[in-house]
C-alpha cells in the first residue's frame, strides 16, 4: 500500500460510525446498514482517484456514494415499516399471525455507535429512534434522503443536492413534502420534554425487576395508559394498559415465570434480551426495546429471530449459573 492509500484510509475511516447509522436511517436495517457501509468504501477506494477536494469535502464525497448505494438498495429491497404501521390492532389474545411476506424495521444495536467518533461528528440518536426510524420508512426514497440529510444531519440545500444527484429545487420539495408526513404521523426526530437517558433506563429496569417476578400488576403500574406492544415479525400488536396486562398474564401462564433478563441498548432507547426456561438452562426467546416518556413506558417493540440477535451479539442460551452475558456463537432459537 502506497502512502497515498494509506493516507485516503485514514482520513476516510473516521466518517464509518456516522455513514452506518445513515445507512440505518434510509433502510431501516442494522445487517443491511452494515453491508451498504462496506460497499460504500469499497466503491469510495476504487474511485478516490477520481475525489477533487476542490469540490466538495471528502464528508460530503462519501455521503454521495452512501446514498447512491442506499437508493439503489431501496429499488430492490422496498420499507421495512412495524406492525402498528401496516395492520389493524389485535385483541391481546388473537393466535399469532405470521407477517411471513414483510421486511420488518430491525433495532440498531448502540453497540454499533459506540466506537468512538474521530470525526468529531456527533450521532444523533434521537434521529434513530424506532417511531422515527419507523416513520421514515413511509416515505419515498428521495423523500427520506432529503430529510435526513437537511434535518437530522445539517447538510444544506446544495450539499444535499450535490449528494442526492439533483436540484436544489428538488430537494425542497421532497423535504416539503417529508416533514408534511411527519407531521401526519405526529413524528419528530427530537427528544423535547422525554426523560433522560439515566431516567428512561430506570424505568426499565423496574419493568425488569416485574418481569423476573411475574408481576403483571408491577409492569402495568410503569405502564402508560395508551401503551402500545407490537411483536415482529407478528402482525399481531395491540395498545391500551389492560390490554397489556391480560397478554403478560399470558405470557406468564404459557410460557412460566422464569425468565433471566440481559439489559441492552438500541436506537438510543433502553431495552433487554429475554431468556425463557429451557431443559435446565434458559433459551433465548426476545429481545425487547422501549420507548420511555415522564409518565411512563408508552411502546415495547419486542423483536425475535436470528438476524437481529446476531446484530446484538447474544448468545442463544445461558447456563443455569453466572450472569447471562452477549457474545458467543449464535444458534437460532426454538420456536416458541
Amino acid at each position: 500500500m502506497t502512502a497515498g492509500e494509506e493516507g485516503f484510509d485514514r482520513a476516510a475511516e473516521p466518517f464509518r460510525t456516522e455513514l452506518l447509522a445513515y445507512c440505518y436511517r434510509m433502510l431501516g436495517s442494522a445487517h443491511d446498514a452494515e453491508d451498504l457501509v462496506q460497499d460504500t468504501y469499497l466503491r469510495a477506494w476504487r474511485a478516490r482517484e477520481r475525489y477533487d477536494a476542490t469540490r466538495s469535502s471528502l464528508r460530503t464525497w462519501l455521503y454521495r456514494i452512501a446514498t447512491n448505494v442506499c437508493l439503489t438498495a431501496l429499488e430492490a429491497r422496498g420499507r421495512r415499516p412495524l406492525p402498528s404501521g401496516l395492520v389493524a390492532a389485535s385483541d391481546p389474545l388473537a393466535p399469532f399471525v405470521p407477517g411471513e411476506q414483510a421486511a420488518w424495521l430491525q433495532p440498531l444495536p448502540d453497540s454499533l455507535l459506540d466506537a468512538g467518533d474521530p470525526a468529531g461528528v456527533v450521532i444523533d440518536r434521537s434521529s434513530l429512534r424506532l417511531a422515527f426510524a419507523a416513520a421514515l420508512q413511509h416515505l419515498s426514497a428521495r423523500q427520506r434522503g432529503a430529510l435526513v440529510l437537511r434535518d437530522v444531519l445539517g447538510f444544506s440545500a446544495a450539499e444535499a443536492a450535490d449528494i442526492l444527484g439533483t436540484t436544489v429545487v428538488s430537494v425542497n420539495s421532497s423535504l416539503q413534502r417529508a416533514r408534511a408526513r411527519l407531521k401526519e404521523a405526529g413524528v419528530r426526530p427530537d427528544r423535547l420534554g422525554e426523560p433522560s437517558a439515566a431516567e428512561q433506563r430506570a424505568w426499565v429496569d423496574r419493568y425488569m425487576r416485574a418481569f423476573e417476578q411475574a408481576d403483571v400488576e408491577g409492569l402495568k403500574r410503569l405502564l402508560t395508559e395508551d401503551v402500545v406492544m407490537e411483536m415482529p415479525p407478528m402482525l399481531n400488536w395491540f395498545s391500551g394498559r389492560d390490554n397489556y396486562g391480560v397478554f403478560m398474564g399470558w405470557v406468564f401462564g404459557r410460557l412460566g415465570p422464569d425468565w433471566r433478563l440481559l439489559a441492552v441498548a438500541a436506537n438510543g432507547q433502553p431495552g433487554f434480551a429475554a431468556y425463557r426456561r429451557s431443559d435446565g438452562g434458559y433459551r433465548l426467546h426476545t429481545l425487547q426495546v422501549f420507548t420511555v416518556t415522564a409518565e411512563g413506558i408508552s411502546r415495547n417493540s419486542v423483536f425475535q429471530g436470528a438476524e437481529v440477535f446476531a446484530a446484538f451479539g447474544l448468545a442463544a442460551d445461558l447456563d443455569e449459573e453466572g450472569p447471562p452475558t452477549p457474545g458467543g456463537p449464535l444458534r437460532p432459537p426454538a420456536d416458541g
